[in-house]
């Protein structure tokens, strides 16, 4: 058999898993899906011609664009879509959930991304996401839909936390949050009001490195929250408000850094959202959707490989080759040489993440 064919017949045989989770959808449409889904890996770009020359297609370069085209415009391709896919991923443990937002211009368009993901493997893998019609902040209408579609298949019961950064506060937002059941993990800003001062004047001679909280629970955006307040290296105020315990407040919001990883994966370090050409909030969409199908392939992937080796972390205790890179180096040899571990891997993308256990790690100086 040769690499073509074994090409054709992985295409075929992830298109048959798609069938199993999508079964409203038509395979033929679902096939040329598997086929950009895989070409798009080997490709590690968005733009369609880049993508079309890993099809395993006997046609011309311009047919085979043309069928990239087509496939990232399908209007049948929906975020519900991209969830149901990625549902067998999610273990039925409690979930940490962060929420951010990604923004970058094709020329003089702005184009503005609010996600709302879990942390899987030890990433942030997006779940729901909308596409902001603005550049700019998002506002609380935007976020409290995005929080009520996941909700429709994760029940609150499911959310361990919420974390997001100083974007997404306000009384209605945190009242909506608290209404819902969803303990928050929120980062807020220097002038917000507590007690009748500033929060940035609640403790004064703050060292780097220093943590300091109030005694008792405090009134935050209409509710009583825990107020932990840490000074960065670099001298930025780091004002966190959570219903958590106060000793996991600062450990919680360590975590929200980890889609900041997860949106470089995304774009210019990893599969390059970026360089697409597509505008159209729709198409955009859809294009989101297939990257976070393959970013949480990659994930889910590269925790397996790493999941049991002594992995190398560098001086700030982050691992020194993300598990998206790990995983992507392995999907994108076994799609490019043939390689039988592409099997393997297709099964672990209908397998849940494990839950994280006690890993050994060894430090590299960088």
């Amino acid at each position: 058999m040769t690499n073509r064919d074994t090409a054709l017949l992985h295409a075929d045989t992830l298109a048959a898993h798609l069938k199993t989770r999508l079964p409203h959808r038509r395979l033929d449409a679902l096939r040329r899906l598997a086929e950009v889904l895989l070409a798009l890996l080997q490709a590690e770009s968005t733009l369609h011609r880049k993508i079309a020359l890993h099809l395993p297609r006997d046609a011309s370069l311009d047919s085979k664009t043309r069928v990239v085209a087509r496939t990232l415009h399908d209007a049948q391709l929906t975020s519900q879509d991209v969830l149901d896919v990625l549902l067998p991923l999610i273990p039925e443990d409690k979930l940490t959930l962060v929420m951010d937002r990604t923004t970058w211009h094709y020329g003089q368009t702005p184009l503005n991304i609010m996600v709302l993901g879990a942390i899987l493997g030890g990433a942030v893998v997006p779940l729901v996401w909308t596409v902001l019609p603005h550049q700019g902040n998002s506002s609380t209408a935007a976020r409290i839909l995005l929080v009520s579609r996941l909700l429709k298949v994760l029940p609150a019961s499911r959310w361990a936390v919420l974390i997001a950064d100083r974007e997404f506060i306000g009384q209605e937002w945190c009242s909506f949050l608290r209404w819902k059941r969803i303990r928050q993990c929120l980062r807020i800003r220097e002038n917000t009001r507590i007690d009748d001062e500033l929060a940035r004047d609640l403790f004064a001679g703050l060292h780097p490195g220093e943590v300091r909280t109030l005694f008792e629970r405090t009134w935050v955006y209409g509710g009583w929250m825990q107020v932990v307040i840490t000074l960065s290296p670099a001298g930025d105020r780091v004002i966190v408000a959570s219903d958590l315990p106060v000793l996991d407040v600062l450990r919680t919001y360590r975590k929200r850094w980890r889609i900041e990883s997860t949106f470089s994966a995304l774009k210019s370090r990893g599969l390059n959202l970026e360089s697409t050409h597509m505008t159209a909030a729709d198409r955009i969409s859809r294009l989101f959707g297939l990257l976070c199908i393959a970013l949480a392939w990659m994930v889910r992937v590269g925790h397996d490989e790493q999941g049991t080796d002594l992995l190398t972390v560098d001086k700030r205790g982050r691992l020194a080759q993300s598990r998206a890179r790990s995983g992507w180096t392995q999907l994108s040899q076994a799609v490019r040489w043939s390689l039988d571990a592409f099997w393997a891997h297709l099964e672990l993308l209908k397998t849940p993440f494990s839950v994280a256990g006690t890993q050994k790690s060894r430090s590299v100086s960088c």
